[in-house]
């Protein structure tokens, strides 16, 4: 898979519709999945969307999920640039020189989807998000 450079936006409880349009536009490959799928069933936010993501024939990638609970949303900053990709000594590097200098919200470790992820803001106040992929065998 290598590094993936995209936007990924966060919306206020309409990210589903959102991707959906976006794919309507667009084309691709729409994934959705949703807080309850992934150990919370049972949460307020159950059906909310915590990660989408659409590919595009043109190439294009565009991420989005639902604001999580308690999370201020504001249009217009609801974005974040997502590193992703399964090359783990590579992304931890960026993850590093992203990080120094800024603040980091989410610390980069093992989440509970399986994926080592992080979010920090660099010095220039610019959001990022890193997650590093299982290699799959």
């Amino acid at each position: 898979m290598g590094s993936r450079l995209n936007p990924y936006i966060s919306f206020d409880g309409d990210a589903r519709q959102a991707m959906e349009f976006y794919k309507e536009v667009f084309g691709g490959t729409l994934t959705l999945n949703t807080y309850g799928a992934f150990g919370r069933p049972d949460a307020p936010e159950a059906d909310k969307i915590m990660h989408g993501m659409l590919e595009t024939p043109s190439g294009f990638t565009l991420m989005g999920a639902d604001s999580t609970p308690g999370t201020e949303h504001s249009p217009g900053t609801n974005f974040s640039v997502s590193l992703s990709g399964d090359d783990d000594a590579e992304l931890r590097g960026y993850w590093e020189r992203l990080s120094a200098g800024g603040s980091v919200a989410v610390p980069l470790d093992k989440q509970m989807w399986g994926d080592v992820f992080g979010m920090c803001t660099d010095r220039f106040g610019v959001p990022w998000m890193v997650d590093i992929t299982e290699p799959q065998g």
